[in-house]
């Protein structure tokens, strides 16, 4: 029998966790209320831990939504994996829209967009 190691963790952790496995920059910036999801990030690239592809997660921090859309707009079109750490559902924010498009057409399948280029963990 193998055995498991167990780790609690919040919800805030968990997310930034995945964010850091699976994108090359992340853009945090200061909102209210706010989460520790942003200095997770910041703390685990600052400290070497990389993400699945071996390489360290360059974190950004600006000062406003436009420039966070701006720097997210820029890595994506530099072909980086990335993710704007704002709220505590950030991760998930693309699963609203699929399941309400999904049920608008009789529960059709959705293809969710693959953000680790076909490397999951």
């Amino acid at each position: 029998m193998s055995e498991h190691n167990t780790v609690t963790i919040d919800g805030n952790q968990a997310a930034a966790r995945i964010a850091h496995l699976t994108n090359e920059v992340i853009v945090i910036y200061p909102i209210t209320p706010s989460s520790n999801m942003g200095e997770f990030a910041d703390e685990w690239s600052a400290a070497g831990k990389v993400n699945l592809w071996g390489s360290v997660p360059r974190v950004v921090e600006m000062q406003s939504e436009g420039g966070a859309a701006g720097a997210i707009h820029g890595a994506l079109q530099a072909g980086a994996p990335t993710e704007m750490n704002v709220y505590d559902a950030a991760m998930l924010s693309v699963i609203c829209p699929l399941t309400e498009w999904s049920v608008a057409n009789r529960s059709q399948p959705v293809d969710v967009p693959d953000f680790t280029r076909g490397r999951w963990a």
